[in-house]
């Protein structure tokens, strides 16, 4: 491994069937006032609302809540929820959901006692947090953001068109997750298939970047593995516990920042795939399933040996005298077939991307440097052309 890095998580993650067990003694750490954010009400359809409730009454706390959190939480939604938590002045924000409304937390967590406002200065100009920043806790409902484990919160902003990231420091990083993958049964199927592609592009953007010899990239493949194996029985048995909690771990373990370490890290599918979201607000994951093949197609000659490891590595193709074109290519349609197996969109089009708004889609791209190939303009609109 080459260069330096610091390492920390503060997270305290409780895992599996019992995990919300653990929820009375997170809660004792904090004080009184706790702001409870939740999407659009699925969690009082299957109960857990009730139980959460239940356990924030006893524990005395006064609750106040900030509902309706949408998939792509909008920079209006974060100013209502940082006015909300700095009003009542809440000692704990607890999100109770997917990474959407995980992201959010984290987002009011920045937001609330930051001067000015929160989305020109905390995501356009990627400033950090003035004020004090609000410990967030988290309620794992959907398995594959790793919104749950990291500091890093995604906001939309319609008006301009804009969908940004900002990874924060470690002290916006959840205190405490609690992920029972029985609670990702609820989720939609559709939204499953997109969370099982959302982390295993979380591992690809870490993955494709450098050529040192680098234990980083050793974990990965174990963690691509174990996704496309256990997806595969997922996408047939939804409610396969070990397939599920299988899928749930290496989902947090792809986002946590430690095969990160020692790492450039590359993050382009990810951009090209927010920009889509910015124009058409179709669901994140399948945003990026949309461009990703596209993209590494493109960017493959300029690290051809990294993606013929993962063709070796990840999907077992044979070597057989190949070349390592011909093995990177057949790592890349190995992925391909995957994919279909797993039933997550493959073009653009079926999400609302058009040749019209595809300009729009190019100004909203941002264009990073730390992969194998820094993109112009152009290729990024023949990348858009392709996913449709």
């Amino acid at each position: 491994m080459l260069g330096d890095f610091t390492y920390e998580n503060p997270c305290r993650l409780h895992f599996g069937p019992n995990a919300l067990d653990e929820l009375s003694g997170e809660l004792a750490k904090f004080g009184p006032k706790v702001l409870l954010t939740y999407g659009g009400g699925s969690i009082k359809r299957s109960g857990l609302y009730q139980k959460v409730i239940a356990a924030l009454e006893a524990a005395g706390k006064t609750v106040v809540e900030v509902p309706g959190v949408m998939s792509n939480p909008t920079a209006d939604k974060l100013r209502e929820g940082a006015k909300v938590a700095r009003e009542n002045d809440v000692d704990l924000i607890l999100a109770v959901g997917g990474g959407s409304t995980i992201d959010y937390a984290k987002g009011v967590s920045v937001s609330a006692w930051t001067e000015g406002d929160p989305w020109e200065h905390l995501y356009l100009n990627m400033e950090q947090p003035t004020g004090k920043i609000i410990p967030v806790g988290d309620i794992l409902t959907m398995s594959g953001t790793g919104s749950e484990m990291n500091a890093g919160s995604v906001i939309t902003n319609h008006e301009e068109g804009l969908k940004i990231g900002h990874v924060f420091g470690s002290d916006v990083m959840p205190r405490f997750a609690i992920v029972n993958p029985e609670l990702t049964f609820t989720v939609p199927d559709y939204q499953m298939r997109a969370g099982i592609f959302d982390a295993f592009n979380h591992i690809q953007e870490q993955y494709f970047s450098g050529t040192d010899d680098n234990t980083s990239d050793y974990i990965a493949e174990g963690l691509m593995r174990s996704l496309v194996h256990a997806s595969r029985i997922a996408v047939k048995d939804p409610t396969n516990y070990e397939a599920r909690s299988n899928i749930s771990w290496v989902c947090t373990w792809a986002l946590n920042t430690l095969i990160a370490c020692g790492k450039s890290t590359d993050w382009e599918v990810h951009m090209l795939g927010q920009a889509i979201g910015a124009v058409t607000d179709a669901t994140h994951g399948m945003t990026l399933s949309t461009v990703a093949l596209p993209y590494y197609r493109l960017v493959m000659p300029y690290g051809v040996k990294k993606f013929a490891r993962f063709a070796t590595s990840v999907f077992d193709v044979p070597a057989d005298g190949k070349t390592d074109e011909q093995l990177a290519e057949a790592g890349l349609a190995a992925m391909s077939d995957w994919m279909d197996q797993i039933g997550v969109v493959r073009h653009a089009s079926e999400l609302g991307l058009t040749k019209e708004n595809i300009p729009a889609a190019v100004r909203a791209t941002i264009i990073l440097d730390g992969g194998y190939h820094k993109l112009t303009t152009e290729e990024v609109e023949k990348i858009f052309r392709q996913s449709l």
